[in-house]
């Protein structure tokens, strides 16, 4: 693949990536509820979703979703009601004086896998996630060429550039923490944390 294409569309999703979204909010909450490792795993596992979809897209599964307005309903519902949970979740666990990651009871099958996992489903189950590839990504594809290699080129540019900002946001927030370690401000920022989560779960829930 030419290399300006690729580097065209890394140019394309930065201003992208750089808007606080749902692996944004997640990070920021891994962090300041466990420890900047919490934050990086939250990071690759928020990449991995990605790459589902790059897959996906590869074999034309997220063409098929986003094109039946039943499949892409459900998608959504599904993404929304993690998020809210994921939400809800941390902010429950701010009033109980527990941290969100620890309390058995709300755990779900995936919760074992921590900030990784936690990561992984937010991204493949956000139909924004999805849509990059079927809007954006086909611009930079050449028909002469044969497709899921472009697709899987283009991936492999925009997991760098997530990862980057994500690691980058990580140990910032991390020597935050650091500095200004207290109870109260890691209720409060869980707190926000939480009900941004549920902002973002309501949204993709209910967007068109």
């Amino acid at each position: 693949m030419q290399w300006h294409l690729v580097l065209g569309f890394m140019a394309a999703v930065i201003p992208l990536t750089l808007i606080p979204g749902t692996s944004f909010t997640l990070v920021t909450q891994q962090v300041i509820a466990g420890s900047r490792s919490d934050g990086v795993r939250a990071a690759f596992g928020s990449v991995c979703g990605l790459l589902v979809h790059a897959a996906f897209a590869a074999v034309g599964l997220s063409a098929l979703v986003m094109s039946s307005a039943r499949a892409l309903t459900m998608v959504k519902l599904l993404g929304g009601i993690y998020l809210v949970w994921l939400g809800m979740t941390t902010w429950r666990s701010t009033r109980r004086g527990t941290e969100p990651t620890t309390r058995r009871r709300w755990r779900l099958p995936w919760a074992q896998l921590g900030g990784f996992g936690q990561g992984l489903c937010s991204n493949v189950l956000n139909p924004k996630a999805a849509s990059v590839y079927l809007t954006l990504v086909p611009q930079f594809l050449s028909s002469s060429r044969s497709i899921a290699p472009q697709i899987a080129t283009l991936a492999i540019a925009h997991a760098s550039v997530v990862l980057v900002w994500l690691l980058f946001w990580t140990f910032v927030i991390a020597s935050a923490r650091t500095a200004i370690d207290t109870p109260r401000f890691r209720r409060w920022m869980s707190r926000l944390a939480g009900a941004v989560l549920v902002a973002f779960g309501v949204r993709t829930a209910v967007a068109s």
